[in-house]
């Protein structure tokens, strides 16, 4: 989400001219009778923001709403913040899904990356999910799944995995959380975890 108080001033215009552009949005989007386009996916929301002890009305939008807003924007200027904005909304979503699946999935292993960043990016939780799995399935979850055939919206592999395999996912990630509570940059991290899973899986070959 963003609100158009962020997007006024980014874009350099006028805030009311912002609430005006927003309401004309509504009024034409309300009066489409075309029943394929997608307009539940453009989402404005009346909000108000408060400033020296008054409030004062704003929107809230999502992506496509934000997008739909600023498509008449020109200038060089305009462009690069849409780019900026785009992307930011990109990281966002990918964020967090990156994390509702490592809640699903780790909860422990999740608190403890949340707790070793002061802003948490997803590719902290897709990063040492893929070193375990690397280390034990030698490959990343994503790989497994093109090498086994399996569907790329599956969110979890772990039905695919043999039990061993699991034991050993587990395993390793209770020690990455203790290196991570412990503030143990990555590359220790890993070479921790490698002897580990060697260690472990000679004492299952025996």
């Amino acid at each position: 989400m963003t609100s158009s108080r962020k997007v006024a001033k980014a874009f350099g215009k006028n805030h009311d001219d912002i609430l005006k552009n927003i309401r004309r949005l509504e009024d034409s989007l309300g009066k489409i009778s075309e029943p394929n386009l997608p307009k539940a996916e453009i989402q404005f929301y009346n909000s108000t923001y408060k400033s020296r002890g008054k409030q004062y009305p704003e929107y809230l939008m999502n992506r496509d709403a934000f997008s739909l807003l600023v498509m008449g924007f020109t200038g060089k200027k305009a462009l690069a913040w849409k780019l900026k904005y785009i992307n930011a909304f990109n990281e966002m979503e990918a964020f967090i899904q990156s994390l509702q699946q490592a809640k699903m999935e780790f909860p422990a292993f999740t608190k403890a990356i949340i707790e070793a960043h002061e802003e948490p990016k997803h590719y902290h939780f897709s990063n040492e999910i893929n070193m375990i799995n690397r280390i034990v399935l030698g490959v990343s979850a994503a790989k497994f799944k093109e090498q086994n055939g399996i569907d790329k919206k599956v969110h979890s592999i772990r039905p695919y995995l043999e039990l061993e395999q699991i034991t050993m996912i587990e395993e390793l990630q209770r020690i990455d959380i203790g290196l991570i509570v412990a503030g143990m940059e990555y590359e220790e991290r890993k070479r921790i975890l490698q002897v580990a899973y060697q260690k472990r899986s000679l004492a299952f070959a025996g």
